[in-house]
């Protein structure tokens, strides 16, 4: 017994969670009453992972701030996250745009029989900016509202910093907390195969072959712009900005993009991302613990890529043909949509509403087009929330560089990618 379970453990993690998936996808195609059976595997593993979510947020990034001991490096690093996010945010935009200009997948979609879908109101930016300070913290932490509790796990951090000495044992708590999370996150990433077959699983049986053939060309478009995204953009800032080898950045961080991928949530996927930057990327803990957090909640290239694509479809099966000022004011108004997603699966649609109103398509139209793409939507999501994934990553691994906290032997060395 005990050396089939050491097998087990000595193939790495990442090769352990791809089989996973190849398996879930078969047995979710062959059998999918089999997949059915194992959908409470799969919602305990998402529910182990969102559990640790509002902790480790506010954990990581208190206690990121507070070892990098000075207020001032805090807006050396925050200002260049933020700037990256939003150049990565924007350029996914247009990735999206030009992928649904050049391949047209809305053209003959019929939208007479679609039963509309509608969505709620979408949420006002100055609503988004006044949602940023909470007026209940423990209500905040209770619904999990990620603007709020980073802006609270700022202040903690800033505060304990401030107060110098009398401020130490509570950066000595903060820390230490962090550090066990850490410990509890790599004990629930053993578990992640399971969840990772039994998630696959489901999503294929719920749909059957309809999930690789109905809106076929929207998901050949999500694939493609997803693919861009990470290759013509995070692979070249990696490259020049952060000079690391790419073959062995991706591979270490493939655990966090494979539970990107299963879970479609960015939240989901802070715990294993937070893991991977320090263990086999080299980001110094400080860095991670505050740049990641917060890329988990603006860092999403690949909701901003699928906001541009999903305007160009739901424009094409409307018959609507954009002039230069529409494709302008869809850029703009996805860039910052994309910015304001919760992250959540399916959290795109929402803002779909929110571009086609300001270049005059009504809420009615909107709906059909969001009641054509819904039944599938789940596994573009889980499509999508990749490349979000390799965002944060990437820009994490960029301000480390740039703070001098990227240690670069760790990708030097293999022999701890397990």
């Amino acid at each position: 017994m005990g050396r089939p379970v050491r097998r087990w453990f000595a193939i790495p993690l990442w090769q352990r969670v791809v089989g996973a998936l190849l398996l879930g996808i078969l047995l979710g195609w062959l059998w999918p009453e089999g997949a059915g059976a194992l959908k409470l595997v799969g919602e305990l593993f998402v529910r182990l992972i969102r559990m640790l979510v509002v902790p480790i947020v506010l954990v990581t990034i208190a206690a990121g701030i507070a070892s990098l001991g000075d207020p001032r490096r805090l807006g050396s690093i925050g200002g260049r996250t933020v700037a990256l996010f939003a150049f990565t945010t924007l350029v996914a935009v247009s990735v999206g745009m030009a992928t649904g200009l050049l391949i047209r997948p809305g053209v003959g979609v019929a939208l007479a029989g679609v039963a509309p879908h509608v969505l709620g109101t979408p949420v006002s930016p100055a609503d988004q900016l006044l949602g940023i300070v909470p007026a209940n913290i423990v209500d905040a932490l209770a619904k999990g509202d990620m603007l709020a509790i980073i802006f609270v796990a700022v202040l903690l951090g800033v505060g304990s910093v401030v107060a110098g000495e009398a401020g130490r044992p509570v950066v000595a708590f903060i820390q230490g907390l962090s550090a066990v999370l850490i410990q509890i996150v790599r004990i629930v990433m053993e578990a992640t195969p399971f969840g990772v077959f039994a998630l696959i699983a489901n999503a294929v049986a719920a749909g059957g072959a309809a999930v690789f053939v109905n809106v076929g060309w929207l998901a050949l478009c999500v694939v493609v712009g997803s693919l861009v995204q990470i290759l013509a953009v995070h692979a070249p800032l990696l490259r020049l900005g952060a000079r690391v080898p790419l073959s062995r950045f991706y591979r270490g961080i493939a655990d966090a993009l494979a539970i990107a991928f299963s879970t479609a949530s960015s939240s989901a996927t802070l715990p294993v991302a937070l893991r991977v930057a320090q263990d086999n990327v080299g980001i110094a803990r400080p860095i991670a613990s505050t740049v990641l957090p917060l890329g988990a909640s603006i860092g999403k290239d690949g909701t901003a890529m699928y906001v541009g694509l999903l305007g160009q479809f739901a424009l094409q099966a409307l018959g609507i043909v954009p002039d230069a000022r529409m494709l302008l004011v869809m850029l703009l108004t996805g860039a910052l949509a994309a910015f304001g997603t919760a992250p959540i699966p399916s959290a795109s649609l929402f803002m779909l509403a929110a571009m086609l109103s300001a270049v005059g398509v009504d809420a009615a139209q909107t709906a059909l087009v969001v009641g054509l793409v819904l039944p599938f939507d789940r596994l573009l999501d889980m499509t999508r929330t990749v490349p979000s994934a390799s965002a944060n990553l990437t820009v994490a691994t960029l301000v480390a560089k740039a703070e001098g906290a990227l240690d670069g032997g760790r990708l030097a060395d293999t022999r701890h990618l397990v």
